[in-house]
């Protein structure tokens, strides 16, 4: 019998406060688990705008505690509600001033499992990370879930292919992407490079991305969501590019095997030529 995960994301519009978003995705995830769904994931920074598009210090207040504050806490609620899988990306306050952007892996059972820091900071217009966080500090968690083992790559991660394999290395069978990218800077690289590293490394990617235009600023985020298999092709369709969408698709693990099997990269890899690649 075929190992098959039924995983949903949502691409979702920035509704204008808090506590509203955080609504929007509890009613998103309550209809994700009426459609079956066993593991879900939001986008990045998922309850708030993506502020890093200005720097402004007013937007620290958005940061909480991980795992003890009150959104992880309401989720880990909801997953043991939904026997569902649950990977919220927000903004984290480790003490005074010292901030991440990060995700929480919640368990089927509601259990807080660990996290997972970005690693790979953007700074740049529209994207002034540098100014919200500090970078990942916590490697390549793989995290092993009611589902499966389960990793976590944040937005301008994905540019980079070596945490990617870092992921494959320790155990990933899929490995989610919340994002919030915009039209103009990255487009083309959308369907081009987590599906590179779905093949690369023989695993599932959920990738999910924002859509519309917040009020931040005048650029607008392009959705096109989509799950794919280790093998790189699309699960169903991919995310609409301009409209609020739940994608709810059933992935069969069972390629996981079958793909390594006849692509034996993990087997051909050549770690002992590659310290080029790790010097500064």
């Amino acid at each position: 019998m075929a190992r098959i995960v039924r995983g949903a994301l949502v691409q979702a519009t920035w509704t204008g406060d808090k506590e509203s978003m955080i609504q929007k995705h509890i009613e998103y995830t309550r209809k994700a688990a009426g459609e079956g769904a066993q593991v879900m994931c939001y986008q990045e920074l998922f309850y708030g705008p993506y502020f890093c598009q200005v720097q402004d210090a007013q937007f620290y207040e958005y940061a909480e505690a991980m795992p003890n504050g009150p959104t992880v806490e309401r989720f880990q609620k909801l997953a043991q509600e939904l026997h569902m899988v649950l990977v919220v990306p927000m903004y984290e306050v480790e003490g005074t001033g010292v901030y991440y952007n990060t995700a929480a892996v919640i368990d089927a059972d509601g259990s807080y499992l660990g996290k997972y820091r970005k690693t790979h900071l953007p700074h740049l217009h529209g994207f002034w990370e540098k100014f919200y966080f500090r970078p990942g500090n916590l490697g390549y968690p793989v995290f092993d879930t009611a589902i499966g083992k389960v990793g976590v790559y944040i937005c301008y991660d994905r540019h980079f292919p070596e945490g990617a394999r870092c992921l494959g290395l320790n155990g990933a069978e899929i490995v989610f992407n919340p994002s919030a990218t915009s039209r103009g800077l990255s487009q083309h690289l959308w369907r081009i490079e987590q599906t590179s590293h779905a093949i690369a490394n023989g695993y599932f990617v959920g990738t999910i991305n924002r859509v519309g235009v917040e009020p931040l600023g005048d650029d607008d985020f392009y959705g096109q969501s989509y799950f794919c298999t280790p093998r790189g092709e699309f699960v169903g369709d991919v995310g609409d590019p301009f409209k609020e969408e739940l994608l709810v698709r059933d992935l069969n693990f069972d390629l996981i095997k079958e793909v390594r099997d006849t692509w034996q990269f993990y087997r051909d890899r050549r770690p002992d030529m590659y310290e080029a690649i790790v010097k500064p």
